[in-house]
């Protein structure tokens, strides 16, 4: 039996199919079109599970969409209808907007069944949340947990907690709109001069550079009560959410400055909005989770969410929740959904057989030597060839040595946001300079924003202390007392706060990976490299080795190593 599981059409839309082995293909339709977020049906993507799994549209039992477009019109409708004394004018523009995502909704279902040529009844709708809910749980090694999901608005919800068992899992509760922490977490990203909806993750690492001197204020804005859900204080927004910023008057002269001023806000000012905000964020999440584990009396907690794509806020969990296990799913965001409402078709056929956890996130499309050399041909590209996967290793890692960064293309492309070792740029954490280059002439990004390490996981706990969630690079890592004396002399590339982002390999998961990371101990200080995105500024995560040879050449990147071929500049 095959299911096809489709995330909702409304961004960072993917497709992943499972069978009676588990997840057999999973990719984002945003990674092979080449663009940062998309929206609508996942072609594409739908195309590279078939053709990976060697399937036709009659094999496919089932397809499955994490999406139930008629309940998400009627929670919008409600939300509006209440808000609509106040607000009238707003209401009705967002009535309409509602009414119109309802039937390019229910007309995206009708495409897919066009598309598949299967019965329109063997095309289902799963609720958003719950299939965030079941991409987590069932991607986790537990049989029974608490699942949180928090993000902005999927299906007319923003929160979901429910209690899993077997193959089943149960509304416990859920947060209604408006009440969006995500949402809230967006708003403030716009305030301090960042991207809405896109650079949310340099506003949790500025956090780290600020005091949260704004705490108490943030914290009065987002809930009722201590150990309560989130849920937004009206005084603090203009009455019809609809303006580019929803503060209120009140909001600003509480945080002490003006609309006007707002595009100037001053680094240190910015940095202390951003710890404040990150703060109080954590704070209501712990504190309500670790209340929903003392009303349930469950061990094991299961989140996913585009919030839970927060390594902060999730190793605040971990630490402070009471919980004896955490599993995080790595895919959290909107693309995770496709995993979730595949499983949830899956466990709904077949109610007792439940599908094995999650393995990997090598699940997108590989491509042999020989595919990599037409390219690389076609290109005019200039090559070395690797007799040995021995002589591979050596290569890079003289190249590593001598303070070079290394872009890595190996094996499938990872599902989700992160790379894990086969679409990856390498370098030398003690090499001089390498993370200045990083930043200035690859990622051009912020010097306030950490790399991550990666480190083979027999020898993990030598280097540091971190939850089995640093497999997929979801949370954070302390320094043990060796990596802390390793790190002294360059704290600031890597750690933020007192914590560092990691990346745990296995042998099972990544072997020539864990085979680089191995022999770079014996040839240094420790068996640990930089670790982070193949992927021009902008862009997603390199797929194909057309993808990794432009961006390649268009970056400060020094080599390339793709399947056996190694590339270098002068």
């Amino acid at each position: 039996m095959y299911i096809l599981g489709l995330s909702a059409f409304e961004h960072d839309s993917a497709a992943a199919i499972i069978g009676d082995g588990g997840v057999i293909a999973a990719i984002e339709e945003a990674k092979l079109v080449r663009t940062r977020s998309i929206d609508g049906i996942p072609r594409r993507a739908i195309q590279f599970c078939l053709d990976q799994t060697g399937i036709k549209w009659p094999d496919v039992h089932r397809i499955a969409i994490a999406s139930r477009p008629a309940r998400a019109w009627s929670r919008v409708i409600l939300m509006r209808t209440r808000l609509a004394p106040v607000a009238p004018v707003s209401s009705i523009y967002f009535v309409n907007k509602a009414s119109g995502e309802f039937g390019r909704e229910l007309n995206n279902f009708r495409i897919i069944a066009g598309l598949s040529g299967l019965p329109r009844e063997w095309v289902q709708g799963f609720d958003h949340h719950l299939s965030h809910a079941a991409s987590a749980y069932f991607a986790s090694p537990f049989d029974r947990a608490l699942i949180v999901t928090l993000d902005e608005r999927g299906d007319g919800r923003c929160g979901f907690a429910g209690a899993a068992q077997g193959t089943r899992i149960h509304n416990i509760a859920e947060i209604p709109l408006p009440n969006s922490l995500a949402w809230f977490y967006s708003q403030i990203t716009k305030l301090i001069g960042f991207e809405a909806h896109s650079d949310e993750h340099k506003t949790q690492w500025l956090s780290t550079n600020g005091e949260p001197v704004f705490t108490d204020l943030f914290i009065s804005m987002l809930r009722r009560a201590p150990q309560a859900p989130p849920h937004l204080q009206s005084k603090y927004f203009e009455r019809d959410f609809a303006a580019d910023l929803s503060f209120s008057g009140e909001f600003y002269r509480r945080l002490g400055i003006t609309r006007d001023s707002v595009p100037n806000l001053d680094p240190s000012m910015r940095a202390s909005i951003a710890a404040s905000l990150q703060q109080a964020c954590t704070k209501i999440v712990v504190e309500w989770i670790d209340s929903l584990r003392r009303q349930t009396g469950e061990r094991n907690l299961c989140l996913a969410g585009g919030l839970f794509l927060n390594p902060l806020l999730v190793a605040a969990v971990e630490e402070h929740a009471g919980f004896e296990n955490v599993f995080v799913q790595p895919a959290a965001g909107n693309e995770g959904t496709a995993l979730g409402a595949a499983w949830l078709a899956w466990h709904e056929a077949s109610a007792d057989l439940r599908v094995a956890p999650l393995s990997s996130l090598y699940l997108g499309p590989s491509y042999s030597n020989e595919q990599i050399k037409r390219v690389l041909d076609n290109c005019k590209a200039s090559y070395r060839w690797c007799n040995s996967e021995d002589q591979k290793v050596d290569e890079t890692l003289r190249l590593l040595q001598a303070g070079r960064i290394v872009a890595w293309f190996q094996g499938p492309a990872e599902f989700g946001p992160r790379a894990l070792g086969n679409r990856s740029l390498l370098a030398s954490p003690w090499a001089p300079y390498v993370t200045d280059n990083l930043n200035d002439f690859v990622k051009h990004r912020e010097p306030y924003r950490p790399f991550a390490l990666s480190v083979p996981a027999e020898v993990c706990h030598d280097y540091f202390d971190c939850s089995p969630n640093a497999r997929f690079m979801t949370t954070m890592a302390k320094p043990a007392t060796k990596m802390r004396k390793l790190l002294e002399p360059i704290p600031s590339r890597f750690v933020a706060g007192d914590k560092v982002r990691l990346n745990v390999v296995a042998k099972e998961d990544n072997p020539l990976f864990w085979k680089l990371l191995k022999c770079s101990g014996e040839r240094g200080p420790a068996p640990i490299l930089v670790n982070t995105s193949f992927n021009l500024f902008g862009e997603p995560l390199v797929v194909t080795p057309r993808d990794a040879v432009r961006s390649y050449f268009c970056s400060g990147v020094d080599a390339l190593v793709a399947g056996n071929f190694l590339l270098t500049k002068k």
